[in-house]
């Protein structure tokens, strides 16, 4: 049976009249195959430890002017060890660049120590810290995109795009929202890893979160029950014990031994506790932030590592150093990296040398200095 013809009254006369059925509709796409590359970390405590005893001698020996020089040999120790495909990453930041930044912000410490017999030390550390609040969001950004530009796959580097203006709001204002309202510090930490995440970008491929919000939620209310139930768990019994113990602060011998070692203990389980609580908190970020994001619509991460496992692995790292005098430390890190890094999987619908380059690039060394003396953590 022939396919019924229907005419066209705006066809002119004589025109060929199509068929409904004429146009075949497109055939189905077929999806785009998956591949996927495990990450691998081949570093490890011993080679490491060489590095490392080396790096603390030369900066206690130089004052601490080594310093920029072991920063970049440790971390182009990690990076050479990070492997994605077949390659490893690389780290080309310049040490004489860091060592700038790093006397800048010397200076500034000299000074406020110098300053701290003056009669006036109070207004000295009010403006220092006005000055500190009001640059940190500028440290936060220069010190990405110096990492950034620095960090190297496959002969290809990586750059950091974001604006001052989306700094001074995801680290200015959401910190002082949450600084005044605590329960906004969820909202601060979704809004932080955003900004990291939408505007660092691998040759021309920018990056994209599709992260929600309500997830860090979980993950502060989860921590906040933890550091509320330690100190149900430890106050309690600490408190039925000083009650019955029949001590009296107020007296000399207020206190008995054994109500003091109770406390000593206590004290200590309460530590390790609130540092199980942050390290979760920090390991379920970063899960949840890399199974979120992707590079250019073509690349996005599995990360299969379990925050408790993350955290259990942190405090013990914590005491391990601590009972070692530091010694521990090559072995602390080599466990935790090796940890993360092969649970992380990359998956990707392109070959990861297609990606073009986004042409070469330099940034100031200051925000990256600072961010390492001060001890802030960018999470790049």
């Amino acid at each position: 049976m022939h396919s019924m013809s229907l005419p066209d009254p705006a066809a002119p006369h004589g025109a060929p009249v199509l068929s409904r059925h004429a146009v075949a509709p497109p055939a189905p796409t077929a999806p785009a195959a998956v591949t996927e590359h495990p990450m691998t970390f081949t570093g490890t405590a011993g080679e490491y430890f060489r590095i490392w005893i080396v790096n603390v001698a030369l900066t206690v020996v130089t004052l601490g002017v080594y310093l920029p020089w072991a920063r970049v040999r440790t971390r182009q120790y990690f990076y050479g060890h990070t492997w994605v495909d077949g390659q490893n990453f690389e780290y080309r930041a310049n040490p004489l660049a860091l060592l700038r930044g790093y006397l800048l912000v010397g200076f500034l410490f000299a000074v406020y120590a110098l300053s701290s017999n003056s009669e006036r030390t109070i207004w000295i550390s009010i403006v220092l810290a006005l000055l500190y609040a009001a640059l940190y969001p500028w440290v936060v950004r220069q010190s990405m995109r110096f990492q950034a530009v620095n960090t190297w796959h496959r002969g290809l580097n990586f750059h950091f795009l974001g604006t001052l203006k989306g700094s001074y709001f995801a680290y200015g204002l959401a910190n002082v929202a949450a600084g005044v309202i605590g329960l906004l510090l969820p909202w601060a930490w979704h809004e932080q890893r955003k900004y990291q995440v939408q505007n660092l970008t691998y040759g021309q491929a920018r990056g994209a979160f599709r992260g929600d919000v309500a997830p860090f939620f979980t993950f502060w209310i989860t921590a906040v029950g933890i550091g509320v139930g330690s100190l149900l768990l430890i106050g309690v019994p600490l408190l039925a014990l000083f009650f019955t113990s029949g001590s009296n602060p107020f007296e000399e011998d207020g206190f008995s031994t054994g109500l003091i070692v109770a406390l000593g203990l206590g004290y200590v389980l309460f530590l390790l506790l609130s540092a199980t609580s942050w390290q979760y908190v920090r390991g379920a970020i970063m899960k949840y932030v890399l199974n979120n994001a992707e590079l250019g619509g073509v690349v996005r991460f599995r990360a299969s590592f379990s925050p408790w496992r993350l955290a259990w692995i942190g405090v013990t790292n914590t005491l391990a150093q601590l009972l070692t005098l530091g010694l521990a430390t090559p072995w602390a890190a080599m466990r935790r990296a090796k940890y993360v890094t092969e649970g992380i999987t990359v998956r990707t619908i392109t070959n990861l040398d297609e990606f073009a380059s986004a042409g070469p690039g330099q940034e100031s060394a200051l925000g990256e200095a600072a961010t390492e003396l001060l001890d802030i953590q960018v999470g790049f």
